[in-house]
């Protein structure tokens, strides 16, 4: 009998590490399945979605500015940012909710490769994220109204936002292992991010939060906001890797890598928390500009049918917009109001920063008209109204003092060539009423209506008797002739007259 050796070949293995590494990313791929699947994330991304529908078919009513329409995507993020941390926490402890931790032991994987796993599996969540604020900003930017420019560390804001709530569930999974302490966790955060009030004004403390919107009724060019949207983006990113690294060194991975990334990502966390604070405090320079813009602004002008249209250069496409109101109102003038050359200038208050409401007094010079930073909506009848009152008045500061019937005429002029002259009417005072006396709104100081005045128009507008253009041209010396009284112009234009006498107490 002979023997015959054979050769087995002995199959190759990959290295420990390797097949960890692998296997890390295979538990990753899962868990992000059951994560984006989990019903509280699938109904925060929802309310999201529709959130952004909802909102930005009207925002800003069609004419954003991109400096504020970036900032606007980061606070909902935020509910997002809380169901992921749920579902990030209850991953983590889903092992000892069912008992099944003791099988992991004959695993490849240890129990800090398996906190990278569920760590990285946040990661698709903030992506998903990325994708809806980069839609909802989208959105806006293409918009056929929207100015200005956005910045790509404002819009890092949310996805950043949602992947360092989901590391800190990881953590918060990894430390406790119980499933009550996520949702407890979720109330306080939702109590302290959403609904609290904050603090009044922002800080350098404001900005440790993940959302620092700082929005408000006037809208400021992008070279004045004076935010340190990269540093306080660094600083999220750093936050976001820093707890998550945690988590992996408390669960025993405490390799050379972990612990050098650690140390990096907290370095990056200090350093983005340590210069955003001090960028909350406006420098010297952006303090000077601020002043400039307020008091001495560089504006572009640009001609447009004869008058002249001078704006921050951010704003200079919309001057054609604002040409077209001066012209509505002009064209329902008469005597030399319908071709009056006007000089509108772009005007705002920059001294207290972004998000907040400053007063602009009206200018003395004559045929000198204000627009603001905002446009659409309630602000066309308003700075209509401020046209009309400057081409019967003279100037605005002249208009605002208007008391006798000439203002009956401001009005009409303002009003009666909008597609819904009630409406505007309604929107352009201050109570949005249509009786009775008020304040009539401007880019700079109020205009104002007594009783008697606002019958008068409303009976105008809501059903203005045959040839009322002609006879606002044919009438037009009388109509504008400072003291005429609200009975006179409407026996001038054909409609009853008040009941009381012209009073501005009224």
């Amino acid at each position: 009998m002979s023997a015959v050796l054979t050769e087995e070949s002995v199959p190759v293995r990959a290295p420990l590490p390797d097949r960890g590494a692998r296997a890390v990313l295979a538990l990753a791929r899962f868990e992000t399945r059951r994560l984006l699947l989990s019903v509280p994330v699938v109904i925060a991304f929802v309310a999201y979605v529709a959130w952004i529908v909802w909102r930005t078919r009207d925002s800003w009513d069609g004419n954003p500015a991109l400096q504020d329409a970036d900032r606007a995507t980061q606070s909902m993020p935020m509910l997002v940012g809380l169901a992921v941390l749920l579902g990030a926490a209850r991953a983590v402890v889903r092992s000892e909710r069912h008992g099944t931790e003791h099988h992991f032991s004959v695993l490849v994987l240890q129990p800090w490769r398996r906190t990278a796993g569920h760590a990285l599996s946040v990661v698709p969540a903030a992506l998903l994220t990325a994708v809806c604020v980069a839609g909802q900003f989208g959105w806006e930017a293409l918009k056929p109204g929207a100015i200005g420019h956005g910045s790509p560390a404002e819009l890092a804001v949310g996805p950043l936002t949602v992947l360092g709530f989901g590391a800190l569930g990881v953590l918060l999974g990894r430390l406790t292992m119980s499933a009550f302490a996520a949702p407890l966790l979720v109330v306080v955060l939702l109590f302290v991010f959403v609904l609290g009030s904050g603090p009044s004004e922002v800080s350098g403390l404001s900005w440790l939060v993940p959302a620092v919107p700082e929005l408000g009724p006037d809208i400021l060019p992008s070279d004045l906001l004076g935010r340190p949207a990269a540093w306080h983006a660094l600083y999220l990113a750093g936050a976001a890797l820093s707890i998550a690294l945690l988590a992996v060194a408390v669960a025993g991975g405490r390799t050379a890598a972990v612990r050098a990334g650690l140390v990096l990502s907290l370095a990056a966390t200090v350093t983005g928390g340590f210069l955003q604070a001090g960028g909350a405090t406006p420098s010297t320079e952006l303090t000077a500009a601020r002043e400039r813009a307020s008091t001495h602004p560089e504006l572009t002008c640009a001609e447009h049918g004869g008058s002249r249209y001078c704006a921050f250069p951010e704003w200079v496409p919309r001057s054609g917009t604002w040409a077209g109101v001066v012209d509505r109102v002009q064209a329902v003038a008469g005597g030399s109001a319908h071709e009056r050359p006007l000089v509108v200038r772009q005007r705002i208050d920059a001294r207290y920063g972004p998000g907040t409401d400053a007063a602009i007094p009206a200018l003395t010079e004559a045929d000198r008209v204000t627009v603001g930073t905002a446009w659409g909506g309630n602000r066309v009848p308003e700075f209509s109204s401020a046209v009309a009152a400057v081409l019967v008045a003279g100037s605005e500061a002249a208009g605002s003092e208007l008391c006798d019937g000439r203002m009956v005429t401001v009005m009409w002029l303002s009003l009666s060539w909008q597609d819904d002259p009630m409406n505007a009417l309604r929107r352009v005072r201050l109570d949005d009423s249509v009786t009775g006396s008020a304040l009539v709104l401007s880019p700079t100081d109020p205009l104002t209506m007594t009783e008697g005045q606002t019958d008068v128009v409303r009976r105008l507008l809501e059903n203005p008797p045959a040839g009322t253009g002609a006879r606002v041209k044919e009438h037009w010396a009388e109509l504008t002739a400072p003291g005429v009284t609200t009975a006179r112009v409407a026996e001038l234009l054909g409609v009853p007259g008040p009941g009381k006498a012209d009073s501005c107490e009224d």
